[in-house]
């Protein structure tokens, strides 16, 4: 191989012969890092999917070993029965009762766990939005749940003006944003995040919801508990004579209250409203480690003598003797205002 006297190499078809490739070089190590990148992604999405799993067969195992111990426990009581003349008949019903629950046990088991994370997550993104949207809307912090009935059961209505006016039930259905011949009657009007939870609670409830406030407020305050699981516990104090009743919420399972059309917030809301079939109004004071939802109405609204509850456990009064069910014929004849009532746990 010849070169010049200088020692350089000359150039074959524009490139130089001594030229190592760097730029190539360069290319490949980034399609070399593009694919370990990859891969390692692909790997940590198949060890996700394999820790769901197994997440969701550890939560099965442990609902049928709970289903098998309940079923082993009625069979050890049968054969105590045979056994045990004497106490056969304790016996028996501890049977029933442990077959019974290991059934219902192993059959409701749910197949999807969700945690709460997840779903407060997905609470956070879609508050998040409706609460931009009021607020390039230039709409005021006002939170009032209107009784609609059909499917929609209720609406949230957030309005333009402080002094609002409600529009009719048919405008706040077909509309999400209100515009009408008044000023005092623009705003926005949403499906509530309560209104398909109340309806479940309907479903859920033993009778119809109680039509008081008193005990409504009760009922309410039991369900966000017990069937949803979204607090761990809420205390109801219902005064029907101001129009009023404050929820203390510990524990929330969706944040602090704080995000707009909060799901506690807003299924006592919803519930007071068609309960009572007035609309309600929604304030929300954040806490240390708790909230407090307070709802307001208009007491003359409200029809008959269901606004007036003072107490007695025939209307579901809130005073602490009528939430747990022992009133006197003297508390009946003198029904004070009403005090708070008991606290779900």
């Amino acid at each position: 191989m010849s070169g010049d006297a200088d020692g350089t190499v000359p150039e074959e078809n524009g490139v130089s012969a001594g030229a190592p490739g760097d730029e190539r070089g360069g290319e490949q190590d980034d399609d070399r890092d593009g694919r370990t990148l990859r891969a390692r992604v692909d790997l940590l999405e198949a060890e996700n999917r394999r820790l769901r799993r197994a997440y969701e067969r550890q939560r099965r195992t442990e609902h049928r070993r709970a289903a098998a111990a309940l079923v082993g426990v009625g069979a050890a009581a049968l054969a105590g029965a045979a056994a045990f003349p004497s106490v056969r008949e304790v016996l028996i019903v501890v049977a029933a009762i442990g077959v019974f629950g290991g059934v219902l046990t192993r059959y409701l088991t749910p197949e999807r766990f969700v945690s709460a994370s997840v779903g407060e997550r997905v609470y956070e993104a879609l508050a998040g939005n409706e609460a931009s949207l009021a607020a390039e809307l230039g709409l005021r912090s006002d939170r009032v749940y209107v009784p609609v009935g059909g499917p929609d059961t209720a609406r949230l209505f957030v309005p333009e003006r402080g002094d609002y006016d409600l529009p009719d039930a048919e405008t706040l259905s077909g509309n999400t944003l209100v515009v009408t011949g008044s000023d005092a009657e623009r705003g926005l009007s949403l499906t509530p995040t309560g209104a398909p939870l109340y309806r479940e609670f309907e479903r859920s409830a033993m009778g119809e919801p109680a039509s008081v406030p008193g005990r409504l407020g009760d009922e309410l305050a039991e369900g966000i508990v017990e069937a949803f699981e979204l607090a761990s516990s809420v205390t109801a104090a219902v005064d029907p004579e101001e129009g009023r009743a404050s929820f203390e919420v510990v524990g929330g399972a969706l944040g602090d209250g704080s995000d707009f059309d909060d799901p506690v917030a807003s299924t006592l809301a919803v519930g007071l409203a068609v309960g009572l079939g007035v609309p309600v109004s929604v304030e929300v004071a954040p806490g240390e480690g708790s909230y407090t939802v307070t709802c307001r109405w208009d007491v003359d609204a409200v029809g008959g003598d269901e606004g007036s509850d003072e107490g007695t456990p025939e209307n579901g009064g809130s005073s602490e003797s009528a939430s747990d069910g022992d009133v006197t014929d003297e508390d009946v004849g003198d029904a004070g205002p009403a005090a708070p009532g008991s606290e779900r746990n």
